[in-house]
């Protein structure tokens, strides 16, 4: 089955004053603007730090307008009309702690795997077992990326306990199941429009017979038109201990990005996937441990 995706446009950069986004956002009233811009020349101070000085705003609210001014693309709180799940942090608190890390491992994978001229643009989120953190990590490293700039297609093959759908409140009548099955084309793939660049193919329908889809040709076709049109590919995989959806997923995508939980993963059951992916030629790319105390994830 031969499939083609049309090339997302490059992302456009936008330039307007700072305070016009706020009056538009409702933070800062056409007043208040004169009174910060007053007080930014007497004190030479930029005109964010100068309002949030004069109590006028929140950091994060000039945070916020600064993204925006740079065409950085997050979603507010008060916005969310599709109810995206709080668990998109890169997204809804993309200046945080936690989106801070996931951009610290997006810049490893930028250097050390993903390079479109060597075809090197899929990554598989793979995991020992369920409530790992997989969907978690996959759908805010999609996020970060496509924030950079990258056309970026995250694909939820979990065919057994899907996520994805939920976090990103999409309809799950048609996804990948649909797609591998003939029952739907490319239509099937969503373009996240409060997050330029981000394209989300859910499951679709949970199939009887996953590890048959996933085993088709119509996969490796799938992939090799996400490798022609994106400029990054986000896998999520269901938990090893599901079954062998997530070794052929990944043998086909050809690299991994491994994640545990402190705490939760059984030290056995990582090694045993650790032996099998190289065993069959993966790439492994690197661990994320989730859960660790302190920290919300760390990458090695």
């Amino acid at each position: 089955m031969k499939m083609s995706m049309s090339v997302v446009p490059s992302v456009q950069r936008m330039s307007r004053p700072i305070g016009a986004i706020l009056v538009d956002a409702g933070k800062l009233s056409a007043q208040e603007v004169e009174q910060v811009l007053q007080a930014q020349r007497q004190h030479d101070l930029r005109f964010g730090d100068t309002a949030v000085k004069l109590g006028l705003l929140t950091t994060q609210d000039v945070q916020h307008a600064l993204a925006e001014q740079f065409a950085f693309p997050y979603l507010r709180a008060s916005d969310h009309g599709r109810a995206m799940s709080e668990d998109l942090e890169a997204a809804y608190q993309p200046f945080g702690s936690a989106a801070e890390r996931i951009r610290s491992l997006r810049s490893q994978l930028m250097l050390h795997w993903f390079s479109k001229t060597e075809r090197r643009q899929i990554l598989c989120v793979v995991g020992a077992q369920p409530g790992e953190g997989r969907s978690y990590l996959a759908a805010n490293l999609a996020i970060v990326f496509a924030q950079a700039g990258e056309r970026t297609l995250l694909i939820d093959a979990n065919l057994r306990r899907p996520r994805i759908h939920d976090m990103f409140a999409l309809n799950n009548r048609s996804g990948l199941s649909t797609l591998l099955s003939g029952r739907t084309g490319n239509e099937a793939i969503v373009h996240i429009t409060e997050l330029a660049g981000l394209f989300v193919l859910p499951s679709g329908p949970t199939p009887p017979n996953p590890v048959e889809l996933l085993g088709q040709v119509a996969f490796a076709d799938l992939l090799n038109s996400a490798r022609a049109s994106f400029d990054i590919v986000i896998i999520d995989t269901p938990g090893l201990s599901d079954g062998d959806d997530a070794i052929l997923v990944t043998a086909r995508a050809g690299a991994a990005l491994t994640v545990a939980r402190s705490r939760h993963t059984k030290v056995e059951a990582f090694r045993s996937m650790l032996a099998e992916m190289k065993s069959m030629g993966v790439v492994m790319t690197g661990t994320v441990l989730n859960d660790i105390p302190a920290n919300r994830a760390v990458a090695s």
